[in-house]
């Protein structure tokens, strides 16, 4: 194989991942193998020859994604005050639901058990953020993690309409649902921890 065979070779594997990174964040993971290949610009035969399974295609694709999840989610827990680390984590998941609509489906639709400890290990964080939140009393009494799992179900289910523009729509209910977690009394606007763009 020659060197520009080779260095051939390379780009359309590193442009086959950016393009399925791209239309799975936005979409979802049910775009076929054929569509992926057409929005590259590129044969499906080339697709099939990098990545031979959907599997492998969509495990490379969102490793970035999920690499800026677990980022996101250590930086939330080496926060010290324990609201600022919890709903600086909602916040988080929030703002990737504004940029990437489709993924929290692609990471955790039958299609992507390749992150499965993934997921596994950032409920557990979950956990362990509204176990302190719950110690230091900045949740509303009676808040479950099963609660705070049910708001992050909330944001990631909105859909846009003509009067509400989906990013809008989130920010809205955010704050609704931030409000509503937090003890009364306890103040304090939210940081967003983590990267603030990935792609």
């Amino acid at each position: 194989m020659t060197r520009k065979v080779r260095a051939d070779a390379v780009g359309n594997r590193e442009h086959l991942v950016a393009t399925a990174r791209a239309a799975f964040a936005a979409e979802g993971v049910d775009l076929s193998m054929r569509e992926v290949a057409q929005r590259a610009g590129l044969g499906v035969a080339t697709l099939y020859r990098h990545f031979p399974t959907r599997t492998d295609l969509i495990s490379e694709a969102l490793a970035e994604h999920v690499a800026a999840c677990r980022a996101g989610m250590r930086i939330a827990e080496s926060e010290p005050d324990a609201w600022l680390a919890l709903s600086g984590a909602i916040r988080w998941f929030a703002e990737h639901q504004i940029r990437a609509p489709g993924l929290n489906e692609a990471l955790s639709g039958p299609h992507a058990t390749v992150f499965r400890a993934d997921r596994q290990a950032q409920a557990a964080a979950l956990e362990r953020l509204v176990a302190r939140a719950q110690r230091q009393s900045v949740l509303r009494p009676g808040v479950s993690v099963a609660d705070v799992r049910v708001a992050l179900m909330a944001i990631s289910s909105l859909r846009p309409t003509r009067a509400h523009p989906r990013p809008a729509a989130i920010r809205t209910v955010l704050g609704l649902l931030l409000e509503g977690l937090r003890s009364p009394g306890v103040g304090g606007m939210p940081r967003t921890p983590g990267p603030a763009r990935y792609n």
